[in-house]
């Protein structure tokens, strides 16, 4: 049982990671594809879209939030080293939800901006996560 659920919450970090930064790298490309069209359409389209994904953004931070958790206390022993990474990672990570809670928020001005921004961050954090995965 302890090494199925071991391998449980590493999918579900890795899956939630997926949604989440692949979700702000769609809306992110696709807000750029959306400027063509015009401002009352964009503004739906827009609304419509962060509906649909602040479901998926509240499991995803919440499963992160588990899974992280119980794979930092199941791999005991990291150094020093690790742990002051670890701490940049956390901080970027702090960085992606407010973001991803804010992009799902209705009539938000900068909506685009944001979602370029965490999408940035979650890619460097995903850099981070394998570094740290490598030094452990």
């Amino acid at each position: 049982m302890g090494e199925g659920l071991n391998v449980l919450m590493r999918w579900l970090h890795v899956a939630s990671v997926a949604c989440l930064s692949g979700g702000m790298i769609y809306g992110w490309i696709a807000a750029g594809a959306a400027a063509a069209l015009a401002p009352e359409a964009r503004a739906e389209l827009g609304e419509r879209t962060a509906a649909a994904f602040r479901p998926l953004v509240m499991l995803s931070i919440a499963f992160l939030a588990i899974s992280g958790i119980y794979n930092l206390l199941g791999n005991p022993g990291h150094t020093l080293r690790y742990h002051i990474v670890l701490g940049v990672k956390l901080l970027l990570v702090a960085h992606i939800f407010a973001v991803a809670v804010l992009i799902t928020r209705p009539h938000h001005p900068r909506r685009v901006r944001l979602m370029a921004g965490g999408a940035i961050s979650s890619l460097i954090v995903i850099g981070i996560a394998a570094y740290l995965h490598r030094i452990f």
